[in-house]
């Protein structure tokens, strides 16, 4: 009985945790999180969150990248996906596409590729799935 209130705080605890990549840090590889990530470094993979990704404006991101929300003020090379809002702050520049159900630029910010919205979010689950049908056809 203990047991499961314990485990029951440990898993609401992870799902709420910051992740954060600092200044100067440069990770290879991708990254898959329950909760928030900040990257303020580079990171040269993808990342997969259930939580927020937040880019800061000296962070580099060279992989795809799928999160519920994501505020973006540094440089974003790769597709990427938000199931609720993207964010592309001032000083924000993004190369590739952007798939989200609602998107906010500021004046400034700087953005190559193409945009989906809205009504297509809803095959965003989906996406995965029917790449890996096709592949495997």
């Amino acid at each position: 009985m203990f047991k499961n209130n314990n485990e029951n705080m440990n898993k609401s605890e992870h799902s709420s945790a910051v992740n954060m990549i600092g200044a100067g840090t440069v990770i290879s590889g991708d990254i898959t999180s329950k909760g928030d990530i900040r990257v303020d470094g580079a990171l040269n993979g993808s990342v997969k969150t259930e939580g927020k990704v937040v880019l800061g404006q000296d962070g580099v991101i060279e992989g795809d990248v799928v999160c519920r929300d994501a505020d973006i003020a540094g440089t974003l090379k790769a597709k990427i996906t938000v199931s609720q809002l993207l964010t592309l702050k001032a000083s924000a520049k993004l190369n590739g596409d952007i798939i989200t159900n609602k998107l906010a630029i500021e004046p400034g910010a700087s953005f190559t590729g193409s945009c989906s919205m809205g009504a297509v979010i809803k095959d965003i689950k989906n996406v995965g799935l029917s790449e890996k049908q096709e592949k495997s056809a």
